[in-house]
Parts: structure tokens; sequence; C-alpha cells
């Protein structure tokens, strides 16, 4: 039986049996136990499957993971402590010292540090182009060393819609997978396995958590990508693995396992960037009302960037679902139940309208978080991605008067009450 998205964020990911807990158990624990060591061993050399330390993986863990794989139409997939590690672990995976990456400009300002500056520092390369590139810019991005693509379904937070299709058709001409960092849609808005990428990342941190109680990522493998049929480009999935005395991961566990065992074998175990279960626990219990909260956001979203763009105080606005924004089409093709709850816009005046607008208001917190339950302000070139240089700024589409609202799940009317009282008092 199929089931709809909403029944999935309920119930996906795990299923009780007779007598189990109905909610997802918190498996607190660093260790198991076992009666030999000949079992551990077992478990060491991935030849069965089990626990044995919460560094590598935790049941709890494991269901929350197999729940969002559920939704977003995946074979496999592993949480991480933060997004920023779920984008490191998904790229790191395919791509190491010497190797290229091909990436959208139009990305979180933690993501393009740390690529174009953490990974360049240990050897991997990345060439960043516009998404609305031409086809012969994107096709001069790559180069014989590309490994991997890598957008942003709705870059944060200059709210451009990556051409899913376009982007996976260009990687898979090369041979190489596409990423796509599905945080602002989340799958209920969007699932781009569906048009042609190969994993999919999030920060969990933001929409499926929803209520700014825990940090966490996720990564989830559509398990399709053909590795052996590039397996001069991806050797650490098609040749023997030493540290695991020669398991070669595509042929052990398939397309449909093999980056997400790769991934957790030898990056979690040597990074350790593990999510507790405590915080997997309070992801799930977001993810059980995603459906119903994003039907709020992409509302309220909506609602206020018809306000904003009608104000006579407000120089502009970008909100993808807006009917004559430039992402529109794109969004009404990848979007159609929403375009999430984040709008970006500039106030008239500048920068100092900017920050005396967020002074002013009163239900709209400032904060460094997006996508909460409780709507949240920004200004990006002060806070997200104040590291970035003016030329830096406008290839990820931010200007100096960019203001990014972050549209909870508030009644609408008191959103808009509370953005015309502080307009008013620019």
């Amino acid at each position: 039986m199929s089931e709809s998205i909403g029944t999935t964020c309920v119930q996906g990911g795990y299923r009780p049996g007779d007598g189990d807990p109905r909610q997802i158990p918190i498996y607190q624990s660093t260790t198991w136990k076992f009666d030999s060591s000949e079992h551990m061993g077992r478990l060491f050399d991935l030849e069965e499957a089990g626990y044995f330390y919460t560094r590598l993986s935790n049941p709890t863990n494991d269901f929350v993971a197999a729940k969002i794989a559920e939704l977003e139409g995946g074979t496999a997939g592993m949480l991480t402590s933060s997004g920023q590690a779920a984008n490191f672990f998904a790229v790191f995976n395919i791509a190491g010292c010497g190797d290229h990456v091909v990436a959208s400009s139009a990305i979180y300002g933690g993501t393009y540090n740390l690529f174009a500056v953490t990974m360049k520092r240990m050897g991997v390369e990345f060439t960043f182009v516009a998404p609305d590139c031409t086809n012969e810019e994107l096709e001069a991005a790559f180069r014989p060393n590309t490994k991997a693509v890598f957008g942003e379904t709705i870059a944060n937070p200059a709210l451009t819609v990556l051409d899913i299709e376009r982007f996976a058709a260009a990687a898979h001409a090369h041979g190489v997978p596409l990423i796509v960092d599905n945080t602002f849609p989340t799958p209920v808005n969007c699932r781009p396995i569906e048009w042609g990428a190969d994993i999919v990342t999030h920060s969990t941190t933001k929409y499926m958590d929803g209520h700014g109680a825990s940090v966490g990522g996720c990564i989830v493998d559509a398990g399709r990508f053909d590795w052996f049929a590039h397996a001069d480009k991806f050797p650490g999935l098609t040749t023997p693995d030493e540290s695991y005395h020669g398991v070669v991961y595509a042929e052990r566990f398939g397309l449909g396992g093999a980056f997400i065992t790769k991934a957790t074998a030898q990056l979690m175990r040597d990074f350790g960037c593990s999510q507790s279960p405590q915080s997997a626990f309070l992801i799930n219990m977001g993810l059980e009302s995603l459906h119903l909260r994003m039907a709020q956001h992409n509302k309220n979203g909506l609602a206020l960037a018809q306000h904003l763009a009608a104000h006579p105080k407000v120089a502009w606005v970008r909100y993808p679902g807006l009917p004559g924004d430039t992402q529109f089409e794109l969004a009404r093709k990848y979007l159609p139940g929403g375009a999430s709850g984040v709008v970006s816009f500039g106030v008239a005046g500048g920068r100092a309208a900017a920050e005396a607008f967020m002074a002013s208001l009163k239900l709209a917190q400032i904060a460094t978080h997006v996508a909460d339950a409780r709507t949240c302000v920004l200004h990006p070139a002060n806070a997200t991605h104040r590291q970035m240089n003016d030329d830096e700024l406008a290839a990820a589409g931010i200007t100096p008067d960019l203001v990014r609202l972050s549209c909870g799940i508030e009644a609408t009317e008191d959103l808009v009450a509370d953005v015309d009282q502080a307009l008013a008092a620019v």
C-alpha cells in the first residue's frame, strides 16, 4: 500500500511490533554488550548488521534516518550532528584531495565557506556557477577530476530555485552525482530525487525539527547512481577499503546501501559528527507534524510576500511562489505545493533602514535561525554571510539591504500587522 507523505511523516521509519513501545525509544547508550568478541568482530568487519558504538550508529538515529529516507524516496539515510556535517560528508565521501566539485554559487554562507575555504585547504577545489547560468557556462565548469555537482533546492537566503533536472542532466553527462540540499522545501514541498538528484541533504535543525530544539543533519541516498559504471572516478566505493579488510562497498552493499555505509563506516568513524539519540527523538517529534506545519509556513510566506510587494517602504521582494518573481516558473515546476515560509526583501533606505525595521518588530525575533515555528528575522550580510566580501555576496544573490524573514506558523493577520508597525517606524 502506498502512503501519502503525511502518513509517512507520522508513521514512517518505525513500525512497532506486538508489545513494542508506540513511540520511538531513545537508546541513550554509548555502547552495547556482547557475549563474545567474535560477534563484535563480525560487526566491526561489516559482515553483520548491528550496533556496538553510538558514534557509528544508534537505533534511535536509524529509525529517524529511515523515516527521512522514506519521505525523500531514497534507499538509505544517516543522521549527522548538523547540516554542515551532512554537506561535508556528502561531498567528502566521494571527493578528496586533488578532486574538483561544481557548485551553485547561490548557497548558504556557511556551506560556501565550508567549500571555498575549509575543503579547499583539504585539497578539494570548487567551481561556483550561477544557478541561472547558461548550459555552456555549466558545461565549461566541469573538469576531468570533477566528482560531484552541488546545489540547494531553494537557496538560503537568495531564494533562487535550482533547476534540478538541468543540473542533474549535466552531472550525469559527466558521470558524477548531483547532491541537493533540500532543507528549505523539505520533502513535503519538493522531492529532488524525483527530478534526478542522487544524494539529498538536510539541516534537520530547520523545518524538520521546526521548534528550535535540536541541531542536526541528514543524508539520503537515492540508491540509483551506478558507481561501477564510473569506477575510475570513485575508487573509494569500487575498490577494496583496506581499513575494513578489503570490503568493496558498491559490491557488498549494492547501489542502495554503498554510499551511506561508506559514509558511516569511514567518515563517521573518523570525524565523529554523530547526532545524539535525544536530538534524533526531538527531530522525529517535529517530523510528525511537518506536513501540517509546512502548509501554514507556505500560506504565511506567500501572504507576507504579497503584502510586502505592495508596501511603499519596501524596495523589492524575493519569494519564489510570488507571481512575477524571477523564480516563479521554476517554483511552479518544482514546488507546486508551496515555496516555504522564507521571504527575502529590501527595505527602502538600505542597510540602516533594514536594521531599524528589524529593531521595531515585536512578534518576529532577531535570531540566527530560520524555518522555525516562531517567526524570526535576520540581516544575512551582517550575520550568516558576514565572512563573504562584496563580490561573493553578489554572487550568492545577497545585497546589503536584504532582510530574511522566516514566517512561522502564527496567525497570518498578526504577522502582517507586526510587519506593518515595524515599517511604520522606519
